[in-house]
């Protein structure tokens, strides 16, 4: 866009017998501009959801606003629907575009009379509930982060273009009373990446396909100027949350710069002794990350550049261990929300946590030629395995010490994760759950975990996942592409918690697309063994599937599998690998 955009600029100073160094500072000042990697298309509303009853003759022609639009105002006029306000009535529409978006809403109008500007209210949702909501404490809707609830005026013959925020639905209110407005289009401004889908996954479960692809697509919609925990709320980079997302990320788009632009972002605005995002489990996340990462791109120019704020972070970690080799960390003890109140729980994740953590340093320190800090890694790590915590029933602390070795796979699944199937689970750290049961060899137990947590959000009109969920939340719920029918529970405006009460609880989470990984690794079977993806494992766990084929992407080009249960129960692997990549089985 950028080259198209100078070479426009050039051709016009030739016009204008102009040289590209006369040019208004303005031009020259595009070479310093900010760019962005996202682009633009325009979306008709699939249905019209709700119209202000009784108002039959204030609203004409709505269904008209469904028809595919190209964004111009023009003195044709014809086919337009009218919305006509008196003293008793002003009209409204509930528009649902089908599935979760970022961006806004474009409003063209046509020449209706009086040739003035007129009133409307705009109402963004993620749910249709969302959207009828006004900006109250009940159930908590609210402009944080992003403008979801606003007033504005669209001109007489024009174009409105407004909002920045997530959503599937949108309410417009007319305001002005005895106005008559004339829509000639209703659209919404679909902001994304356009990035292809390389990674796949496809299986005899349909709902399991559907659950991969919807994590996809949640992290697809938050890779925006940077990686983002939700698109309506927060908008920021928390790098906890980025590492189901970069997990995502590496099975479904490969080597994206929105990941280390989010990284360094984190560590640019984070000096030491300081934690991320305030939590120390966040500076943690980072090496975490770090460490995954390399081992998919293979990029150690970047890794390098890592590599004096690493080792002067690992060496503060390991002061956080006392002679009994129990943590002593300080800042936020958090892993996440819903464990946030069994501090037991908490002082077992963050226990593991410093085992995971310090693990990935001492590896990423061997590959950085830093052998002090790695052997004090190591050291640290054997220490923190003398001290065993109590887990307290809780699922994230038992799913960490699993992963750490903190307490045998088999027992934490057991035990702890199994207990009552996906009931307490989290949309964060259910990726770390099903990861522990893995380990435990318990993957009928995590494929049934993922249908019954995750599914439950798609059977509720999900189109991305969720910030938070709970199973406790189903008896009579409602579904979000549905306003509640009396008697109902609304599961957006009722539920939630913490941070996320009401209509503030994002329905679109990055954190929550834990499955779309774990299908990839577990049931495909495919794991990285060494940086770059030079060597990579398959080893398919189909459960009760009868097949499952998909795509990995890699430095070296795309990595294909299918695998095929037969009668005797033996599974058939075919591998299609590209050069440059050793395959073990």
């Amino acid at each position: 866009m950028k080259k198209r955009f100078l070479s426009a600029l050039l051709l016009c100073a030739i016009a204008c017998g102009t040289t590209y160094a006369q040019l208004p500072p303005v031009f020259n000042q595009t070479r310093q501009a900010q760019s962005t990697e996202t682009v633009t298309r325009y979306l008709s509303p699939v249905k019209i959801l709700w119209q202000t009853e009784n108002a039959s003759a204030n609203i004409k022609n709505e269904q008209r606003l469904l028809k595919p639009g190209n964004g111009q105002a023009d003195l044709a006029n014809k086919d337009m629907c009218v919305l006509k306000s008196d003293a008793k009535i002003k009209p409204a529409l509930l528009f649902d575009f089908g599935r979760e978006l970022h961006g806004g809403l474009q409003i063209v109008t046509g020449m209706y009379p009086g040739n003035k500007p007129v009133k409307l209210r705009v109402r963004f949702g993620e749910s249709a509930s969302e959207a009828m909501s006004d900006i109250e404490p009940k159930q908590n809707a609210t402009n944080d982060h992003a403008m979801r609830d606003m007033i504005v005026e669209v001109p007489w013959l024009g174009k409105l273009e407004v909002g920045n925020t997530g959503f599937r639905f949108v309410r417009i209110d007319l305001l002005d009373e005895n106005v008559e407005l004339q829509l000639k289009e209703v659209r919404a401004i679909f902001v994304f990446r356009d990035i292809p889908y390389l990674g796949s996954f496809n299986s005899s479960d349909t709902l399991l396909n559907k659950i991969w692809m919807t994590g996809a697509y949640t992290v697809h919609l938050n890779m925006q100027d940077y990686l983002w925990d939700g698109i309506k709320r927060d908008r920021l980079v928390w790098v906890g949350d980025m590492h189901p997302e970069t997990s995502t990320i590496s099975a479904v788009f490969g080597n994206n710069e929105v990941v280390p632009k989010s990284l360094d972002l984190s560590r640019d605005i984070t000096p030491l002794p300081g934690w991320m995002n305030s939590i120390s489990t966040y500076s943690m996340w980072w090496i975490i990350i770090h460490r995954d990462w390399y081992y998919h791109n293979g990029d150690l120019k970047y890794l390098q550049q890592q590599k004096d704020y690493l080792v002067k972070l690992l060496a503060y970690i390991i002061t956080k261990i006392d002679k009994d080799g129990k943590e002593q960390l300080d800042g936020t003890r958090f892993l996440d929300w819903p464990s946030s109140e069994n501090k037991k729980g908490v002082d077992a994740g963050l226990q593991a946590m410093m085992v995971w953590s310090l693990t990935a340093g001492a590896e990423l320190c061997k590959i950085l030629n830093e052998p002090v800090t790695e052997k004090n890694c190591e050291a640290a790590v054997a220490r923190l395995k003398k001290y065993v915590p109590d887990h307290n029933r809780s699922k994230q602390g038992a799913a960490l010490m699993a992963l750490t070795d903190l307490m045998p796979a088999a027992k934490a699944n057991k035990d702890v994760l199994a207990v009552n199937g996906a009931h307490n689970f989290s949309t964060f750290y259910g990726y770390y759950m099903l990861q522990a049961k893995a380990k435990a060899g318990d993957y009928q137990g995590a494929l049934d975990a993922i249908r019954e947590y995750w599914g439950a959000m798609l059977n509720l009109g999900a189109t991305s996942f969720w910030e938070d969920f709970n199973l406790d939340w189903l008896p009579n719920a409602s579904r979000i592409d549905e306003l509640p029918k009396p008697g109902q529970k609304d599961i957006h405006g009722d539920y939630g918690a913490y941070c996320y009460i009401g209509f503030r609880h994002s329905l679109s989470h990055g954190w929550a697309s834990g499955p779309t990984p774990w299908l990839t690794e577990h049931v495909l079977g495919i794991k990285v063994m060494a940086p770059g993806c030079k060597v990579i494992e398959i080893k398919p766990h189909l459960g009760d599937l009868r097949f499952a084929e998909g795509s990995f992407p890699t430095p070296y080009g795309l990595l294909k599998v299918k695998h095929v249960k037969q009668a005797n129960g033996k599974v058939v692997t075919t591998v299609d690998a590209p050069k440059g990549i050793k395959v073990m089985q």
